[in-house]
């Protein structure tokens, strides 16, 4: 029924948009740049079509690795072609003329002279980047312009990204569902051993150059996840010598500081960044638990939990590109994380009888010292070839990480009376190691086929091997003990192999392309741990996944700047090593939680029906999506066993969600432009009559709102607000969260120096609250991060090309970067 719902509204979408755009015309030029002595292709340079009559930008693109530019859909008219880049004089050609009449016109060849001076001067583009592209089927963000964000980290700058949202507790989703997989540069990441949420907070906003959001992958991607978020980290490749260091600090103890160098010159391009965070974290929530089914006098236990977490971290990263040949490039990065954290936390508990009356309270002490570094080291080659556009593209890389998380927990418990008992000599000490290396190895042929068509084809291996070691003590004294039942050890090697096709071309106005994907995949891994008569034993663990994924993404472009897509995928949700490792979490003393080794992956398919239109001031992006999730992974609480419940994640029959998601960008007057986003979307969950669960429909949407405005030239402001109306996910119901921020900034004259300053969550409203009910249990959960705080940042800008907003821009491929994740 869901499935033919979503046929009808996508028909009468389709039809209206046909009915909207009929009888406009378009027109199209293209063209080649080169340099007018070598002749050599001039990549990534601007070009630029302005209305001779009103001087308005109408369009605006880069030139390819191979110099070839595209400007489509044009409306009838006489233009002005102005192409710019650094180290170049200006092309302008004149009465350029786009009419049915013209069709596609070909420019030919365009050869740029360079510059008189002997210093090169800064291009000025005055059209402003696009805060958002649509690239074959993904969002590509810029972030450049983010001032909310400045002197925080990706976590920060994620919770600016229209479609996404961030929790109280850091998990970001996208569209609802929180089955996405983040990438960093097109691999997962080994920090932390994979979290996620520490990943975002490990990584600076300062270091980051674009973020990708690609909800329904093409065959080229790796089929793991309900999505991707892609990462991109800025390369710094102006030439010449440039950087740029920034300073900050913040209410609260909090502190940043970053450097950005960068050297191109000839046949050799050096970059380097650097950045350290150090500041404090107070975060407070509580934990209402009702017992439905008691096996004892207990009916009741509340639970809060303030704490202060103190976080300081690095992070570098550095490489070089050489140029070997005018057509081949090689390139060496490496990059390194360091982690530092000490957290205090207090959680009181009292436990009620039915009649309200205090049965028994304690309060437990938690000590965290959590430290960890990583590093990843890459090597890439290009090699480019006679015939325009064939490319061929290698990588390898190594990255190795470990953590440690030592815990230290003192209990008191209290007598109704209000006298302190005696400590208690369960664990007090967990110690939890963890290590992690990971192989990539990734090969990519692109060739064109005849006039717009181009055939794709790539392998990758990734070999994840992980050990995951926990070790508990209880205290008497100042002796220890070791605690055998939470003793364990895991160590896992996660495996993927896959090959894939990819074939794209178009006809007319319409355009497809096609893929397969074929995976391998296997997680072995061995379980270790300690029996009731303290006898190690072992369990061995296999989640073998093997599949072939189509995908497919059809766009039909419209007149008067418009375009129709529609995506089909087929893809796949592995439960991670995480999810099946069977070690018991007991930081919290009422609430455990243990993985699963017999979870099996997630089938997952995807529609979506897209429609993207701009206007002179206005763009528009909106899609109709469907997704349906076969053998749904979610956490499910057991019944309680001694007042104590175990979370565990389990394997549930399906899950559907259908939604529309509404995308613009409106310059609505000069100096003040916005992006404005809404979601909203139907999700629902079959029954798991085993666990307690019934079959539950719920409507729920998200917006989010960035303005941006200019009152002067050198001071410009961005206020930002975001709302997450109520969800129900299986068992938890989601509560509504609010946030909102503001931030300004004074560009000092000759915009080499800059001064910003930024309020986040002016309200301090944000937070991650749900109620999960059962037929056992109710838990009313709420955790809020006190994320409130200004913070004043001083940047300067220095080299041959100052003003970050006014250099090329990142070439394309470095978007579509080896996209690939084995989490």
């Amino acid at each position: 029924m869901k499935l033919v719902k979503l046929n009808i509204a996508a028909t009468i979408l389709l039809l209206l948009f046909k009915a909207a755009a009929y009888g406009q015309v378009s027109g199209r030029v293209t063209g080649c740049v080169k340099d007018s002595l070598t002749h050599e292709n001039v990549a990534y340079a601007t070009v630029a079509l302005t209305d001779q009559r009103t001087k308005a930008t109408v369009k605006a693109t880069q030139t390819d690795i191979n110099g070839n530019f595209v400007l489509e859909s044009l409306p009838p008219g006489t233009f002005t072609l102005r192409i710019s880049y650094v180290g170049y004089q200006d092309i302008f050609k004149a009465d350029v003329t786009a009419s049915p009449t013209t069709g596609n016109l070909n420019l030919g060849d365009l050869l740029m002279n360079t510059s008189k001076s002997n210093s090169l001067k800064e291009v000025v583009v005055t059209s402003k980047k696009d805060a958002l592209q649509n690239i074959d089927g993904k969002k590509v963000f810029s972030v450049n312009q983010s001032l909310v964000s400045k002197g925080g980290n990706a976590a920060d700058l994620l919770q600016n990204v229209p479609t996404l949202q961030i929790d109280g507790n850091g998990n970001v989703s996208l569209r609802g569902s929180a089955g996405v997989k983040v990438l960093i540069d097109g691999k997962p990441s080994v920090i932390a051993d994979g979290d996620v949420s520490q990943i975002l907070q490990s990584i600076p906003a300062s270091v980051i150059e674009t973020i990708e959001v690609i909800p329904n992958p093409s065959a080229k991607y790796d089929a793991n996840g309900e999505g991707i978020i892609n990462i991109i980290l800025k390369k710094n490749s102006r030439p010449g010598l440039n950087g740029s260091v920034n300073l900050g600090g913040g209410t609260r103890d909090n502190y940043n500081g970053s450097a950005n160098l960068s050297y191109q010159s000839g046949k050799v391009n050096l970059y380097g960044n650097y950045s350290i965070k150090n500041g404090n974290t107070y975060s407070n929530g509580f934990q209402y638990m009702t017992f439905l089914k008691p096996t004892d006098s207990i009916r009741y236990s509340n639970e809060t939990f303030p704490s202060v977490t103190r976080n300081k971290i690095q992070f570098l990263k550095g490489g070089i590109d050489y140029l070997l040949t005018p057509k081949s490039t090689i390139g060496i990065s490496g990059s390194l994380n360091t982690r530092n954290t000490h957290r205090d936390e207090v959680l009181s508990i009292d436990n009620l009888a039915l009649n309200g009356a205090p049965l028994q309270s304690s309060n437990r002490y938690n000590t965290t010292n959590n430290n960890g570094n990583s590093y990843e080291l890459d090597l890439d080659y290009d090699q480019h070839f006679k015939k325009p556009k064939e490319e061929l593209t290698f990588n390898f890389s190594f990255a190795y990480g470990s953590f440690r998380n030592w815990q230290e927990y003192e209990t008191h418990q209290y007598a109704i009376n209000g006298q302190p008992a005696p400590p208690i000599d369960t664990p007090l000490i967990s110690d939890i190691r963890n290590k992690a290396t990971n192989y990539n190895v990734q090969a990519d042929y692109v060739l064109p086929v005849g006039k717009a068509g181009q055939f794709s084809a790539g392998y990758r291996s990734q070999i994840t091997l992980g050990n995951n070691n926990q070790y508990a003590y209880s205290v008497t004294g100042t002796a220890t003990a070791p605690v055998y039942a939470f003793t364990s050890f895991f160590s896992s090697n996660n495996q993927v192999h896959a090959v894939y096709v990819n074939y794209q071309d178009k006809i007319a106005d319409f355009g497809y392309q096609i893929g397969l994907r074929a995976e391998d995949s296997h997680l072995n891994a061995t379980f270790m741990s300690y029996d009731a008569n303290n006898a190690l034993f072992a369990e061995p663990v296999k989640v073998p996944s093997v599949g072939l994924y189509p995908s497919v993404l059809l766009t039909e472009k419209l007149e008067n700047n418009s375009e129709l897509q529609f995506t089909f995928t087929n893809r796949v949700s592995r439960p991670t090593a995480r999810e099946l490792n069977s070690a018991t979490d007991f930081s919290d003393p009422v609430n455990y939680e243990r993985g699963n080794p017999g979870l099996t992956p997630e089938s997952i398919n995807s529609l979506e029906l897209g429609y993207n239109k701009t206007w002179q001031n206005i763009s528009f992006t909106s899609g109709l999506y469907y997704n349906r999730i076969n053998n749904v992974i979610k956490h499910i609480e057991s019944d309680p066993v001694d007042g104590i419940v175990i979370t565990t994640a389990q394997n549930l029959k399906r899950s559907t969600t259908t939604g529309l998601e509404l995308i613009g960008h409106f310059d609505v007057v000069k100096g003040w432009d916005f992006i404005a986003n809404a979601n909203i979307y139907e999700r629902d969950n079959d029954a798991a009559p085993q666990f307690g669960i019934t079959q539950n429909t719920s409507l729920s949407w998200n917006a989010n709102v960035t303005n941006n405005i200019t009152l002067l030239e050198k001071l410009s402001f961005q206020i930002r607000a975001d709302y997450r109306a109520p969800d129900m996910i299986v068992q938890d119901k989601n509560r509504a969260a609010f946030g909102m921020d503001a931030a300004a900034k004074y560009d000092f004259p000759g915009n080499r120096a800059s001064l910003s300053f930024n309020a986040n969550d002016i309200f301090n409203s944000r937070k991650w609250a749900f109620l999960r009910s059962s037929d056992d249990l109710l838990l009313d959960f709420e955790r809020r991060t006190v994320s409130s705080r200004a913070t004043l940042t001083f940047t300067y800008r220095f080299g041959s090309s100052p003003g970050s907003s006014k250099q090329p821009r990142k070439k394309e491929a470095q978007r579509d970067k080896r996209i690939d994740d084995a989490s």
